[in-house]
């Protein structure tokens, strides 16, 4: 049997995506079947459907989706029918990373993520009768129904509104994660931002939750720097004012315990590294072009001085004790991660994504 859906498709590089039916077969054992509430759309979606080199066309994206569980598999024992649930990156749960607590790391993510169907090599989800790259980080979310794994879908409470929860399984997470896990920024630290989208401004969350006591955002926009603010950063730098890495040595003039990078950009992290003090720490997580990729580091300087450059995929959490916590965070009001989203209809999606181009949002959520 199969399940009719309505998705966002690409069918050509940077071209818009097109509403369309499609089919998704019935849950494997370990499969479920989520109805989607609402799906964050993320950067990591447009870089993939910029090129498509990967993910072939026909080609469903989303991977920040969240939901009510409509149909399990027969041996999923972690969710029922009737779960609110949040879809986040798949793993396959059996190498030596998954079984230490950095799934994110999987030996085999991406066979787990980004091939375009299954681990196996099977589709799973058919736009008329094309073969169709799905699976996207285990779900391909931009629609109204995604087929998971149980691995990725991390039940959540009832009580909080589920069309907003989606981007806790990525960028959400990976923001507050790096901060809050992968770097454990400690009390009384300080912190510089670079990038105040949603992977940043989670960023800033996660640092106040830490009690970093300087806590810093380079952002351009001024209204992501009002809202930095408005969040708990203690500082704000427009980079266009002048040098970055001075302006932050101003506020800091030893330099900042830890860096985070949400950019890509190799100036920026070159910059991040010259903000640090001794034993600092910078963290990236933003993609950078792979045509450009090359940090300019000095090996004396990172022995010299102890630096570390730390490369995170999703803040290097577990998503089933992570996502729990965040939420939880958010019932107590010490994390407001409401207040970064703006909804759109799902077909309404090329909207969306100009309006993140130009700034006019920060997180952009789909509702199907």
């Amino acid at each position: 049997m199969t399940i009719n859906a309505i998705a966002a498709v690409a069918h050509s590089p940077s071209q818009p995506w097109q509403i369309e039916p499609v089919a998704i077969d019935d849950p494997r054992d370990d499969e479920v079947i989520v109805r989607i509430a609402g799906t964050g759309l993320c950067h990591t979606d447009l870089v993939f459907a910029s090129s498509m080199k990967i993910m072939k066309a026909p080609a469903i994206f989303g991977h920040e989706g969240a939901g009510i569980v409509e149909k399990v598999g027969s041996a999923v024992t972690m969710v029922a029918p009737g779960d609110h649930v949040v879809l986040t990156f798949n793993s396959c749960g059996q190498c030596s990373r998954c079984t230490s607590g950095h799934p994110a790391y999987c030996q085999f993510h991406p066979q787990h993520n980004y091939i375009g169907c299954r681990p196996d090599g099977s589709r799973a989800v058919h736009v008329g009768d094309r073969e169709t790259s799905a699976h996207f980080f285990g779900q391909s979310s931009f629609a109204t129904y995604a087929l998971a794994s149980e691995r990725n879908v991390v039940k959540v409470d009832k009580d909080v509104p589920i069309e907003l929860l989606g981007p806790l399984g990525c960028g959400v997470q990976t923001g507050a994660g790096s901060v809050m896990r992968a770097m454990a920024c400690g009390e009384g630290s300080s912190l510089v931002i670079f990038g105040g989208g949603s992977v940043g401004l989670s960023a800033v969350m996660g640092a106040v939750i830490q009690k970093c006591a300087t806590i810093i955002v380079v952002e351009p926009v001024a209204a992501r720097r009002e809202m930095a603010s408005a969040l708990g950063a203690t500082h704000t730098i427009d980079p266009g004012a002048g040098d970055v890495t001075a302006a932050v040595k101003q506020i800091m003039p030893t330099g900042v315990d830890y860096a985070f990078d949400t950019s890509g950009r190799v100036e920026v992290v070159t910059a991040g590294i010259g903000c640090l003090a001794s034993s600092g720490t910078i963290g990236l997580v933003g993609v950078a072009p792979l045509d450009n990729d090359n940090l300019p580091v000095s090996i004396n300087q990172l022995i010299g001085t102890g630096l570390r450059v730390m490369g995170i995929i999703e803040g290097d959490v577990v998503p089933d004790e992570f996502i729990p916590t965040m939420v939880g965070l958010y019932k107590e009001g010490r994390f407001p991660f409401d207040r970064l989203i703006t909804t759109y209809p799902l077909v309404e999606i090329n909207r969306a994504v100009t309006d993140q181009h130009e700034g006019k949002c920060i997180k952009p959520v789909l509702i199907p």
